[in-house]
């Protein structure tokens, strides 16, 4: 049975398969679509959610106030999702097949606990669809480089689109205590991301005459607050945009003295240091190369240095679970890199360096603000971003990408920390 809504019509954008050949294709998996059919029949039930269908029907009541998908394409939605899991979902959103008037309050009510999302005994049914992430992705010394160019060489201008002043892309730290206020406002996340730096440079003791190093540059600010601390800093990026970015950045404010940046991966880092710090880096980092990213770290790390690292993270389970699944987010977003969880950093820590982790502290909600803001930022300025050539496409992949980390960090499926490692000292 069905009732009838409102629902208006919506033209799907022009798709290049040249640039675009997943999404261009629709694929043809009877069989699978029609397992995919009766899932999505089971999540609606169960997750109350109001299935929107072409022809003003639904897919049956829900109640008032629930998530809505829109279908506007069933049967390529169904095929992509049957074909691929996850990955055909979000390619079906680039492809304009669905769509929904709150995309955050949709993927959130998904995204709380997933595991339960596909029955139990169904299970197996997961290795007809999900993929393996792909040897040319793994983060190594080759790869890194490039999987690095495909998200943060994007351009400079289109991350100033939705970036505050401080071009910051990192998870800000909002004035209020353990949890941030419902809406944190665009003029406050300048601040909050200055909050963030320095809790972050207090955590390493960064202060005049501090030997620094800094992985993963970004847009040069945290740089440019610790050379204002009067600490010297070497910051380490792969991105070349980044690079010009930070350097013309430094130069602006009369920090060349104080903090130079360098096009140089990780592994190669030279050099001692009293602290060292690492903002959202170990992610793009891979699982099979956190072992030699902090064994890095411990290397370069001077006697009676500290280190102190912000990273997403995830539950253990759900890591483990996923560090061998090719997602959407790996295939279109962040190739090579995994999310940990603070078991996985201390554990590695402890089986490969001398450093222990010996403060965490966990702010997720405030990264679910900050993403609010980004998603809201980019989506007013989506003229903006077609002028600088990326279609719509990419402007859906990127809004998608933007609210699905929200509703990840809003159900606690994912978390940010920093943490502080220090090593053990042997005296002879």
């Amino acid at each position: 049975m069905t009732s009838t809504v409102s629902q208006p019509v919506t033209s799907a954008p022009a798709v290049d398969p040249a640039r675009w050949p997943d999404v261009a294709r629709v694929p043809h998996v009877p069989l699978r679509a029609a397992v995919a059919g009766r899932l999505l029949h089971r999540v609606a039930a169960r997750r109350g959610l109001r299935v929107e269908l072409p022809g003003s029907r639904t897919l049956h009541p829900a109640p008032p106030g629930a998530p809505v998908l829109r279908l506007h394409h069933p049967r390529a939605f169904l095929h992509r999702v049957g074909e691929s899991g996850l990955i055909g979902f979000g390619e079906s959103y680039q492809a304009g097949d669905w769509d929904s008037p709150d995309l955050v309050a949709l993927l959130t009510e998904l995204a709380t606990a997933p595991e339960t999302l596909v029955p139990t005994g169904t299970q197996w049914l997961r290795r007809f669809y999900v993929q393996r992430p792909p040897s040319g992705e793994l983060s190594t010394a080759a790869n890194a480089r490039r999987n690095i160019h495909r998200h943060y060489d994007l351009s400079n201008d289109l991350f100033a689109l939705f970036l505050d002043p401080t071009m910051t892309y990192s998870s800000a730290l909002f004035p209020t205590g353990p949890d941030p206020e419902p809406k944190a406002t665009w003029n406050g996340l300048a601040p909050a991301q200055h909050r963030k730096i320095d809790r972050l440079l207090d955590l390493a003791n960064v202060g005049s005459g501090t030997r620094l190093l800094e992985i993963g540059t970004g847009w040069g600010e945290l740089a440019l607050r610790a050379a204002a601390r009067g600490a010297r800093v070497v910051s380490l990026t792969l991105s070349e945009e980044q690079l010009v970015l930070a350097r013309r950045r430094i130069a602006a404010a009369g920090q060349e003295e104080r903090a130079e940046v360098r096009l140089c991966d990780y592994r190669a880092a030279e050099g001692e240091y009293d602290a060292v710090v690492s903002v959202e880096m170990i992610e793009a980092v891979g699982r099979p190369f956190w072992p030699e990213y902090l064994a890095t770290l411990d290397r370069v790390l001077a006697p009676g240095g500290r280190v102190a690292l912000q990273s997403i993270t995830m539950p253990h389970d759900r890591m483990l679970a996923s560090s061998r699944t090719y997602t959407w987010i790996l295939k279109y977003i962040f190739p090579g890199g995994l999310i940990p969880s603070v078991r996985a950093i201390t554990e590695t820590a402890a089986r490969h360096t001398r450093l222990r982790v010996t403060c965490a502290g966990a702010y997720g909600p405030h990264y679910a603000e900050t993403l609010r803001l980004w998603r809201e930022r980019f989506t007013e300025q989506s003229a903006q971003v077609a002028a600088l050539g990326f279609d719509e496409v990419f402007q859906r992949m990127w809004e998608l990408y933007l609210a699905y980390s929200e509703a990840g960090f809003r159900t606690g499926y994912l978390d940010v920390h920093q943490l502080l490692l220090t090593r053990e000292e042997v005296t002879a």
